[in-house]
């Protein structure tokens, strides 16, 4: 009897998990005293199942905001297992790997198991059976509660509406209203930085541990930038992603539909849609993808429109990494003046992500002289101060202070880079990629800030976005969404009066 109820237990922890008691134990229990081992092996898949998927939902939740598709979210586990190696180490991402394989094994075990236990019922207590099948009809008449029917369910219309999406996607991405436009960009005569920053997020607004030092940083920003000559307008945008996939944003962004999986990005990429950046080559822009973040092969970036990339290994950082971030912020913006900048001038289309506000947030850069730059060694110091990646995670208030402080860098950075270019000023535009995750960030809207900075002939006219002056938006102002962006880009800025 003892075992019985060990077993029983066990399949109510696949079933409860995450939600509390669940009803539908009597149903399995008295299918099993009933049908022995006919039933057993869908029971134990079904336990098994129900189990790994509630985990990766628990998972993904913590990171991500938003639980587990398996039609789209499955390319995460790799991308996964390289951010924890670049910021823990590879032992600790062989230690995840196997920690999860240990853990389904022993799913598996147990699953197995307690089936074995109540389908030998069928032949030892024929009547035990009967009983819970009773109990099985009548309880959840008292209460129901079928948790695992809905949990089921709902991620069954889940991969339907995925699969859906999809198939709305490619026909929605063969087709494009800019197609064949010769007045693209057309009021533009400078070049223009699209700059990703790294987890930047409604949070630096209106939550107060990040808001008290993010504001004040943006009003000194704000003060220096007006005062050497040039214009501001801000605004929020709703990014398809939190958490983490800056990749889904910056096509978002670039391509003018909401791409917000794997899939999605599979589907945009295989479609002929003509992004921001083909447009502009089509302009007369030379285009480029500045990203310290690649480390591997980038093949799809041929189809992005881009002329020239710049990953890791070709922007000359030669100092220490910081853990997982490969190189500062400030040697990423350098290296672009440096790399992207010809003798003819031809006007430059460009995107940049930042990524020192990545995670794991330790150790946190700070501004050093632009002419002391060199290769990076400047940075060894810093690369190797502070506490581990190990050392901040064991507490999340500690995590969160780092967060903030390497977020700080990120807008510091990006300040004193348009000052530096005050006097012949690009068109810059200035974005966060996605919400940090909801337990970093305090926040779970997925609303990132956006800021245009240049010259005000150019600045002045995105008031018609719903733009408005300076650095800090109000709160109240309505988020548009980042998918929108490509078009107003495209057409949002008319040629100068004869």
């Amino acid at each position: 009897m003892i075992r019985l109820l060990l077993a029983a237990l066990l399949m109510q922890a696949a079933l409860a998990l995450p939600d509390g008691l669940s009803l539908e134990l009597p149903v399995l229990l008295a299918g099993l005293s009933l049908a022995g081992r006919w039933l057993r092996l869908p029971v134990l898949v079904l336990l098994v199942v129900l189990a790994v998927q509630k985990l990766a939902d628990l998972a993904m939740m913590h990171t991500l905001g938003r639980r587990f598709d398996v039609v789209v979210d499955l390319p995460l586990v790799d991308a996964g297992l390289r951010l924890i190696a670049g910021s823990f180490g590879r032992l600790a991402a062989l230690a995840c790997i196997l920690a999860a394989l240990l853990a389904l094994a022993a799913i598996i075990l147990a699953a197995r198991w307690a089936t074995a236990q109540w389908s030998r019922t069928a032949r030892l207590v024929p009547r035990l059976g009967l009983a819970l099948l009773l109990a099985a009809v009548l309880l959840p008449l008292a209460q129901p509660r079928a948790l695992n029917l809905q949990f089921v369910a709902a991620h069954l219309s889940g991969s339907a509406q995925t699969l859906a999406a999809l198939r709305d996607l490619r026909a929605r991405a063969a087709q494009d209203a800019m197609s064949g436009r010769s007045d693209l960009l057309a009021g533009i005569d400078r070049d223009v930085l699209v700059i990703f920053v790294e987890s930047y997020g409604r949070a630096s607004f209106d939550v107060p541990l990040y808001a008290d030092r993010h504001l004040a940083t943006l009003r000194r920003a704000q003060a220096a930038l007006a005062q050497a000559g040039l214009a501001m307008r801000s605004g929020f945008l709703t990014s398809p992603t939190q958490g983490g996939q800056s990749w889904l944003a910056h096509a978002t962004f670039a391509s003018g539909l909401r791409i917000a999986d794997q899939a999605g990005h599979r589907a945009l990429l295989a479609s002929p849609r003509r992004g921001l950046f083909h447009h502009a080559q089509a302009a007369g822009f030379r285009t480029a993808a500045v990203m310290p973040g690649i480390t591997r092969p980038w093949p799809e970036a041929a189809r992005m429109g881009f002329d020239r990339v710049l990953a890791a290994a070709d922007l000359g950082y030669c100092g220490p990494p910081f853990n997982w971030v490969t190189m500062p912020d400030q040697f990423t913006l350098a290296a672009a003046d440096r790399l992207l900048t010809p003798g003819d001038r031809q006007r430059l289309f460009a995107q940049i992500v930042l990524i020192s506000s990545h995670a794991p947030w330790t150790p946190v850069p700070r501004l050093i002289d632009w002419a002391d730059m060199g290769c990076g060694t400047v940075f060894a110091d810093m690369a190797t101060a502070g506490p581990s990646p190990r050392e901040v995670w064991r507490d999340r208030q500690i995590v969160r202070e780092y967060y903030r402080d390497t977020l700080d860098y990120a807008l510091q950075t990006v300040a004193a880079y348009a000052l530096r270019h005050a006097d012949a000023a690009p068109l810059l535009i200035v974005l966060g990629d996605h919400q940090a995750a909801p337990d970093i960030a305090l926040e779970d809207r997925p609303q990132v800030p956006l800021h245009i900075i240049g010259p005000a002939a150019l600045v002045d006219q995105t008031a018609a976005w719903g733009l408005t002056p300076g650095l800090i938006p109000p709160r109240t102002q309505p988020a548009i969404p980042m998918e929108r962006m490509r078009d107003l880009i495209l057409t949002g800025f008319r040629p100068p009066p004869a």
